[in-house]
C-alpha cells in the first residue's frame, strides 16, 4: 500500500459478511478519501476507519493506463465532500477507479448483471431467506425493501437496454433487405451480422429480466409474514 494506490476491504451487507467490496484512495499519510459509510459522503478518514478491522487488499492494474500517484490523490481531494452516492452508477468502487485511471467503473456491478443468468436465483436469493430467520419481523421488511429497491434499480438499467437492442435488431434487419433489393449482397451480409449480434444481445438481456423477475417473485413468496 502507499501513495496513490487503490485499496479495498471486503464490508457485510444485510448482515452477510464480505459481500462486497469498499474502495477508497490511499492518501500515502495513513488516510484513505472515500464514500463513507453510512454518510455516503467523499470523506478523508484514518486508515484505521475505513478498514473497520478488516485486512486491506490493494486493486492492481497491471495493464492500462493510471495517473501518477500524486495526480490520483489530488483528484481524490478535487471530490472531497461529494455526496451523490449511487449504488450502480456511483459508488466507492466508481469513484476510486476514475481517481485511479480517469474511467468511472465498477467491476462489481459489471460482474453483477452476467452473473444473474449464470446462476441459479436460489443461490442469490436462499442467503437472504436464512437472513431474514435470524432477525425480528420489523428489521426483515427492511431488508426485504432494500432487495427489491436493489432489483428495481437494476432491472430500470437492463430494461431500456433490451429495448434498444430490440430496436436495432429491427432497424438492421431493413437494412439487410433493402441492400438486397438494391443487389448489394456485401451490404447485406454485413449487416446481416450486426442483426445477429444485437438478437444475440436481446437474447442474454430477456434472460437477465426474466432472472430478475423470479427473484422479486421469490422474495415475496418468502417473506416472513407480518404479524
Amino acid at each position: 500500500m502507499g501513495l496513490g494506490e487503490q485499496i479495498y476491504v471486503y464490508r457485510e451487507l444485510l448482515n452477510l459478511e464480505g459481500v462486497y467490496q469498499h474502495h477508497g484512495i490511499d492518501c500515502g499519510d495513513g488516510t484513505v478519501i472515500h464514500y463513507r459509510k453510512p454518510s455516503e459522503i467523499i470523506e478523508q478518514t484514518s486508515l484505521v476507519t475505513f478498514a473497520r478491522g478488516n485486512q486491506v487488499y490493494l486493486r492492481e492494474y497491471l495493464d492500462g493506463f493510471c495517473f501518477i500517484p500524486e495526480i490520483v490523490v489530488e483528484r481524490a481531494k478535487s471530490r472531497l465532500g461529494e455526496q451523490k452516492y449511487n449504488l450502480l452508477f456511483n459508488n466507492c468502487e466508481h469513484f476510486a477507479t476514475w481517481c485511479k485511471t480517469g474511467i468511472s467503473d465498477s467491476k462489481q456491478v459489471r460482474d453483477f448483471t452476467p452473473i444473474i443468468s449464470r446462476l441459479n436465483v436460489d443461490e442469490l436469493t436462499n442467503p437472504l431467506f436464512n437472513a431474514f430467520k435470524q432477525t425480528d419481523s420489523a428489521n426483515a421488511q427492511n431488508m426485504i425493501n432494500k432487495a427489491l429497491g436493489d432489483i428495481r434499480t437494476v432491472w430500470d438499467k437492463i430494461q431500456p437496454q433490451y429495448q434498444q437492442a430490440l430496436q436495432e435488431r429491427d432497424s438492421w434487419q431493413k437494412v439487410a433487405q433493402e441492400a438486397l433489393r438494391r443487389n448489394r449482397e456485401d451490404l447485406a451480409k454485413a449487416a446481416l451480422q450486426r442483426k445477429l449480434s444485437y438478437q444475440s444481445q436481446a437474447q442474454d438481456l430477456e434472460k437477465q429480466l426474466a432472472e430478475l423477475a423470479k427473484m422479486t417473485e421469490n422474495l415475496l413468496k418468502n417473506a416472513p409474514k407480518q404479524k
